[in-house]
């Protein structure tokens, strides 16, 4: 991580900022919390009930709210070693430089001589393919690739350009990663649904035939498994991130810059549409469709369709947030409520 001007971190930024002080000549070596930061130090606030932290933080750049700077001017608190960046999202802004600071890709492109590369496998020229990869026949490894240590790519799978996979993750025949992808490590890509016929003799296998086709920018958290669909495939669509320990079932459709939080289980055939946010522990129902822009609650479960976009929490069958929000009161008061009624009830002679 090497230190930068402030202007150079803010190129190719897409929001728009404005930079009280002198971009080129504030240099910026890390980022840190307000209430820490000093001298070489990014940070932001987003949140107006930390307003305090303004006051006394020695970070060399600050991006803050246009509301948030006019308080502090108020104050009259503003610090000469500080430049103050004023954005609408000052979150969003300090992720783009987070980004800038931290997660440039270095690759180092050739293949280990431990790697074992099936003769008919295309490798990009620029792929960086670790220690003990595998690659199988007729897999296609994109431009800039990296395959860390111990990475299982099956016969006739697509790595899409610039794409990291890290240690141990498995990615089954067939299935197909678009570019940019981030998939963490133990995750297992294109594993066969649960499928299975009763009969009078047990369980019959169904084959799996589908594939899990990922799009791109999509990230995939430590531990999580999407299953291979059983006859159509499991489709994960543009920007989708996906946290740790994630089930998703064969067939199942996350619409693009869906975001799902970690230990969610998503059954199979599950139709998830854009923009919506899973909170951790959420239990989806299979064969069911959720509306786009929709935000279900940690540890709810939606064991049918929510066709209207809104927030939905509960371990009951989900409702509307507020409606939620109504009836939790109650129920924290019921024990209360009984014995009034028994009162009422006793001394009204019923």
């Amino acid at each position: 991580m090497a230190t930068q001007s402030l202007a150079d971190l803010f190129k190719d930024l897409h929001a728009s900022v404005s930079v009280l002080g002198d971009a080129n000549q504030t240099l910026v070596s890390h980022v840190a919390p307000l209430d820490v930061a000093a001298a070489g130090a990014f940070s932001f606030l987003s949140n107006a009930h930390l307003r305090d932290q303004l006051l006394s933080s020695q970070a060399s750049v600050i991006v803050l709210s246009e509301a948030d700077l006019v308080w502090l001017k108020e104050q009259g608190k503003t610090h000469e070693s500080s430049v103050y960046v004023v954005a609408e999202q000052p979150y969003g802004v300090y992720a783009h430089v987070a980004q800038r600071l931290y997660l440039q890709r270095h690759i180092e492109a050739g293949v280990h001589q431990t790697a074992v590369i099936d003769k008919t496998a295309v490798l990009a020229a620029s792929s960086q393919i670790d220690a003990r990869v595998v690659v199988g026949a007729r897999a296609q490894i994109g431009e800039r690739v990296r395959l860390m240590a111990g990475v299982v790519i099956g016969d006739e799978a697509v790595i899409g350009d610039d794409s990291t996979v890290y240690p141990n993750v498995t990615i089954y025949h067939g299935c197909q990663i678009g570019a940019r992808a981030i998939i963490h490590a133990g995750a297992v890509i294109g594993a066969d649904g649960f499928g299975f016929a009763p009969t009078k003799s047990g369980w019959q296998k169904i084959p799996q035939v589908g594939r899990v086709a990922v799009g791109d920018d999509v990230e995939i958290g430590a531990n999580t498994c999407i299953d291979r669909g059983a006859l159509s495939d499991t489709v994960i669509h543009d920007g989708v991130k996906l946290d740790n320990q994630i089930q998703i079932a064969h067939n199942c459709v996350i619409g693009e810059h869906t975001a799902v939080a970690s230990c969610v289980g998503i059954a199979g055939s599950a139709v998830i549409g854009a923009r919506c946010m899973i909170g951790g522990a959420a239990m989806i129902g299979g064969h069911l469709t959720i509306a786009d822009g929709t935000v279900v609650s940690a540890a709810t479960a939606v064991p049918s369709s929510l066709t209207v976009a809104g927030q939905y929490s509960g371990v009951f069958p989900p409702m509307l947030h507020r409606d939620w929000e109504r009836n939790a009161s109650l129920i924290r008061h019921l024990s209360d409520l009984r014995k009034r009624i028994r009162t009422l009830e006793k001394t009204s002679g019923q």
